[in-house]
Formats: structure tokens, sequence, C-alpha cells
């Protein structure tokens, strides 16, 4: 996300609040489609991982850790995702020997290392081919608000420190659709917490959870081998939903962060910018570090972007739930209602 949108979207301001009749129209758009009735449904549970606003809030380890919960419970979870940021249209299953981030997009790609994924713009498509492969259950990345496919169950993500920012629709705030329309569809909430307070918004949408009955379930990320840049001289770089995430989780880490480069979202590196990074470490005598996201876009067979790919440490990071057995016992409580339910 572009820092200055972030930071206007953060509160009202003068260009929110001028923006704010576009916003309205996008919610009218954006609010009657999530109203749509759902064009079919497959006979395996879906779970929707999704977000109430655009940017970064931690949905891809959402994923990966439903993935081991779903497999610590002996079943057999398959991913379906759009592949933001790949050509490929699907359905088609991810292959991490033959495809790359051109291809799938980097998300994908992440969660092809945990479990079979599946790549296809239209979410219904891409559910049927996992019912077809023996996937017990779906796991819907990003799919909340598509109206396509039938969900079973919709966690929404939210980051603690960024909340519903002013609480507006785009292009005039950071959410994707009106909350009253969203929250409706809502089964769960997910708030992650990344060290960097609460925002008010936060609070202020706990407390409607609570008065609609919504579980709330509090998580929190955590690096998955934080040894390997504490107390290290790092030049980080970063293009995710919000990068400055990233170094405050490296400075948590011990890490001496003497040099940090945010880029957009899902930012297709290119032969200069690895060639700079490249440069940047040299100059600071000090090691490069990145997310595993931008890892995994890294994927140039040869050049500065090989290079960067072979030189940069990966600081990667999974999702812990202080209540993981509530939300298995939700998930549990959802399969079971399935089982009664007619075909």
């Amino acid at each position: 996300m572009n820092r200055w949108v972030a930071r206007i979207w953060a509160e009202d301001c003068g260009a929110t609040r001028i923006l704010s009749p576009f916003g309205r129209l996008y919610g009218l758009v954006t609010g009657a489609r999530m109203r749509r009735a759902p064009i079919g449904r497959v006979a395996i549970p879906v779970i929707a991982v999704g977000n109430f606003t655009v940017g970064g809030a931690g949905k891809t380890p959402t994923v990966g850790a439903l993935v081991r919960m779903a497999r610590a419970g002996g079943l057999t979870p398959m991913v379906v995702t759009r592949g933001y940021g790949g050509r490929l249209e699907g359905p088609v299953v991810v292959d991490l020997a033959h495809h790359g981030a051109r291809d799938v997009g980097d998300e994908a790609l992440l969660h092809a290392r945990l479990a079979t994924t599946i790549v296809s713009r239209d979410r219904l498509a891409g559910a049927r081919l996992a019912e077809r492969l023996g996937a017990h259950l779906v796991l819907l990345d990003d799919g909340f608000q598509n109206p396509r496919l039938a969900k079973d169950l919709s966690l929404v993500v939210v980051d603690r420190a960024s909340g519903l920012g002013n609480g507006r629709v785009m292009p005039a705030g950071p959410l994707r659709a009106p909350l009253a329309i969203q929250i409706e569809r809502a089964d769960a909430l997910v708030i992650v917490d990344s060290g960097e307070g609460t925002h008010p918004s936060t609070l202020a949408l706990i407390e409607t959870a609570a008065a609609r009955g919504l579980p709330v379930f509090d998580a929190r990320l955590a690096p998955l081998d934080p040894e390997q840049v504490a107390g290290r001289r790092v030049v980080a770089f970063a293009g995710i939903g919000q990068p400055g995430k990233f170094a405050a989780t490296l400075a948590a880490c011990g890490a001496q962060v003497v040099d940090f480069v945010a880029f957009a979202d899902h930012h297709p590196y290119t032969a200069g910018e690895a060639a700079d990074l490249l440069k940047r470490a040299a100059a600071a005598d000090a090691d490069l570090v990145t997310t595993a996201k931008d890892a995994a876009r890294l994927d140039a067979p040869d050049g500065p972007i090989a290079r960067l790919a072979r030189g940069a440490r990966v600081l990667d990071v999974a999702l812990v739930f202080d209540d993981g057995e509530g939300l298995v016992r939700l998930i549990g409580a959802t399969m079971a209602g399935l089982d009664r339910r007619p075909a």
C-alpha cells in the first residue's frame, strides 16, 4: 500500500472527506455484490479467510495456521486462492518445481509449501477441483467478499494496530465495502497483534463483535528463526501490505536495521533494484534480510535478482493463537453442522 494513502486512511482528514462521495458510490457497488446469492457450493466445508480492509493484516499466516490445525486433526486441507500477481487464471494446482511468482503469485507459492494449493480466478471452479482431488475442506484465501462460492465459515483477519482506519470505504478509506454489510457475513474475527499498539477502531470493532455474539480470537505473528538476525546489522527490504511492520519485527528480534527499503505489496523486483540492494548491503557492511513473501518473487535464473535471492536471509513468521483450541472447536462445530445438512 502507498505510504501516503496509508497515512490519510488512518484517520479522517480533508482528503478523505473530499473522497467520501466516491467511497459511498463504491460501497453501493461492492455492498450489492456481497449481497448476491452464491452461484454454487461444494459438498466439503469452505472456510474463507479475508479482511474488511485492503492492505496486509495477516491472511497468509492465518491460512498457514489453519492448514496446520486441520492436519493435526487428521484432515486434508487444500488452499484455493486467486493468485494475485500471477498470469494464470486457473484452476491449476501449484507446482513448486515449475511455477514461479509470475505464474501464480507470491502468496500461492507460500501456501503450496504447506498444502496442495489451487490458483483459480473462479473460486467456485477452484473449490470443485479441490473436492475432486480429495480435500476434506477448502481454505479460501481472500475470498470473503467474493459472492460466487458459498462459504460455511468466514474468518476476518484484522490488524490490531491499523484496525479499520478512518472507517470509510475506498477510495476515502481502507474498507472494501461498508462495515455493516461485511460484518453481517463474518462468523469470527482474528485480531493480529504485531506489538505496535491498538487502533481505536479495533477496540470499537471488538465491542461490535461482542454485541453481535461474534467470537474474537487474539493472535500474534512470531518469527520462526529470530536468532539468525539477532545482534546483526541488516539492510532490510519488503514489498508487503504494511512493510513497516517487518522493520518493527526485525527490531524486536534484536537486529540493528541500518537501512530499510519499502516496496509496494506484491512488487516485482527488477535487476536494477536488486543491484541497488546488494550495493546498499555492501556499503553498510550488513546482511540483507527480507520476508518469505518477497523471497518468493526473487526467482530469476541469474543476474542481480538471483544473487539477491542467494544472499538475502529470509525471516519467516507464523501465526500463534492465544486460544487455538477455541478456534478448533468453532471449525469442528461448523463441520459437524454440515454433516447434518441436507444434500
